[in-house]
């Protein structure tokens, strides 16, 4: 039984640029008696619907409020500088944050990267989320540094982008509220540390059998 009431249904909640398809496919696979929903989430409402049970587990970016909620890591991404095709920093390998000192880098709402304190100059007023920062980025407005797979998420062909070596990097973990724990959540957990179908069903089994009488 799932933490959202349905016994028939596994609800994954993941946030823009995690890709959980392979995961899914593996689930889908192994558990085809139990439906798994995907569900899109803004990251920082990502851990409050967790809270709130809107989801049995969810991926999300981290660091995030790890408060009432389990959280296994599980990879760090690069972070990167989105430019214009033109622009200076598109002809070099990687750069760090002092190269952009001179530039506009846009500071979204939505942003995951745990600045202490951006790089570049400020914009005159902060975007309201990642896509509308590629949007202004592409216009010439300024440089937005990301996680690689938002760069690779919101990828126009007249933008490109290089890794920052010295930029904060966020990470990406599974998530579920701490007193929910199921079935359903250990076997994700499974899937995503990459244990067999043959270990999943022992622990399956091993959960279902009762213990061994005590024979004095």
């Amino acid at each position: 039984m799932t933490g959202t009431g349905d016994p028939q249904t596994f609800r994954l909640l993941y946030v823009p640029g995690v890709t959980p398809g392979k995961w899914v496919r593996t689930w889908n696979e192994r558990m085809p008696a139990v439906r798994l929903v995907l569900e899109q989430s803004p990251p920082a409402g990502a851990a409050q619907a967790l809270r709130e049970l809107r989801a049995d587990a969810g991926l999300l970016r981290l660091p995030a409020d790890r408060d009432e909620l389990s959280v296994i890591p599980l990879y760090t991404e690069t972070t990167v500088v989105v430019v214009p095709k033109d622009h200076l920093v598109a002809a070099a390998d990687e750069v760090t944050t002092a190269d952009l000192a001179d530039d506009v880098v846009l500071h979204p709402l939505d942003d995951t990267l745990p600045w202490e304190a951006p790089p570049g100059r400020p914009a005159f007023q902060r975007p309201e989320t990642t896509e509308d920062a590629v949007e202004l980025v592409a216009a010439g407005i300024g440089l937005l540094v990301v996680p690689q797979s938002l760069a690779r998420l919101h990828h126009r062909r007249d933008l490109t982008y290089r890794p920052v070596t010295d930029a904060p990097q966020s990470g990406v973990g599974l998530a579920w509220r701490e007193d929910t724990t199921t079935d359903d959540v250990d076997d994700f957990i499974g899937i995503v540390r990459g244990r067999t179908a043959n270990s999943t069903r022992g622990q399956r089994q091993q959960r279902a059998e009762p213990a061994p009488a005590d024979r004095g």
